[in-house]
């Protein structure tokens, strides 16, 4: 793996950002953002609390308003040190005051905050004591595309995350899988992720023969025997930012029935990607992929969405499935994973990450879509 890394973000970056998320709160009705520990903090600011407990540490986001980070006193020290920090002003509190009164200050008389889906329940509930006309809906729901379009710099940050995923893919497929069990083969990617620079492995799904069936079987003591297919997904965080990427294999020569489902899965997952273009309802990258495995017979083994986001976490908004009218955005980047499963028998699934250009849809992920014979 060659090539220069993106310039660390800086405290511009993070200060549009907050400046673009006020904004956008504002556009959409709200009165500002609330942002506890978690992506949304980290993405907006470059904090991440080396631990995240009872203490309330929240991101206060208002249009017209600098950016205020309340927080603990003894946490302080650590928030000053982000690389966001000089974007916004400090907030501290002291046990046995009241971190909620402090708070509702900064939130002026009230109205509706968008708040992030990972914010503690006692925290929403103290924020609703101290400010009783207030109101929040999360940002899920209210700012669904807050993280959505990628930049440039984000952009080359996804893809290199994509080609670790390769890499570790090119080397599994090198390994032994007859008579390990499942677990085995996911340490091994495991550490191969690792090895390509990830930071943080959020999952390695190994479902041989009958567990493919479970999309989300990830590992077992189930030992992979000749014969079986054999779904590997697996991703996690390298620089920041996520990857995730599926390929299905076979140990051993695969039956004339094996290879027909996986040859139509790889027609679905390549309708799929060939529907990316700006402008078209992600709903429709759904439905391009899913018209494949319905015309060949297998509509009701396809049983999950197409596609997810992927950003700071592996899954995020946008998602690819029916009922979802959000037009796609040059910078959006997500998953196209279809899949066939056949309960007690095996299941095959194949997935890219996919980043929308100004004219189509572009890979991430590059290794083959065949299929792949392993010992």
């Amino acid at each position: 793996m060659t090539g220069t890394a993106p310039a660390p973000f800086g405290a511009d970056d993070y200060r549009a950002r907050m400046e673009r998320a006020a904004r956008t709160a504002a556009d959409a009705g709200l009165a500002g953002l609330l942002v506890a520990p978690g992506p949304d903090l980290v993405w907006l600011t470059g904090y991440a609390p080396t631990a995240v407990t009872e203490r309330l540490t929240l991101l206060v986001l208002a249009p017209g308003r600098d950016p205020v980070l309340v927080v603990p006193t003894l946490e302080a020290p650590d928030a000053a040190h982000a690389t966001g920090a000089p974007a916004l002003t400090l907030r501290d509190w002291t046990d046995g005051t009241d971190p909620y009164a402090a708070t509702a200050g900064l939130l002026g008389s009230g109205g509706r905050f968008g708040i992030s889906d990972n914010t503690w329940a006692m925290h929403l509930l103290g924020l609703q004591r101290a400010l009783p006309g207030s109101s929040y809906a999360a940002l899920t729901d209210a700012l669904p595309m807050l993280r959505a379009v990628k930049d440039a710099a984000e952009l080359e940050l996804l893809a290199a995350a994509g080609a670790a995923a390769d890499a570790a893919f090119e080397e599994i497929r090198k390994v032994a899988f007859t008579g390990r069990r499942e677990r085995e083969v996911g340490a091994d990617l495991a550490d191969l992720l690792r090895r390509f620079g990830h930071s943080q492995v959020d999952f390695t799904i190994v479902g041989s023969g009958p567990n493919g069936a479970n999309p989300h079987h990830e590992v077992g003591d189930r030992v992979i025997e000749r014969g079986d297919m054999v779904v590997l997904d697996f991703g996690g965080l390298k620089d920041g930012y996520g990857s995730d990427t599926t390929r299905t294999v076979h140990v051993g020569e695969p039956t004339d029935e094996e290879r027909r489902v996986h040859d139509i899965v790889r027609a679905a997952q390549e309708a799929g990607c060939a529907a990316v273009r700006p402008g078209v309802a992600c709903q429709e990258v759904d439905r391009a992929a899913r018209k494949v495995i319905e015309d060949a017979g297998y509509g009701e083994y396809f049983i999950h969405r197409t596609g997810h986001g992927i950003g700071v976490t592996t899954h995020e908004p946008p998602y690819m499935i029916e009922g979802e009218e959000q037009p796609l955005v040059p910078g959006m980047c997500f998953s196209v994973e279809p899949g066939i499963y056949l309960p007690g028998r095996f299941g095959v699934r194949i997935e890219d990450i996919v980043t929308v250009t100004e004219d189509g849809g572009r890979r991430l992920n590059n290794t083959t879509r065949e299929m792949v014979i392993v010992d």
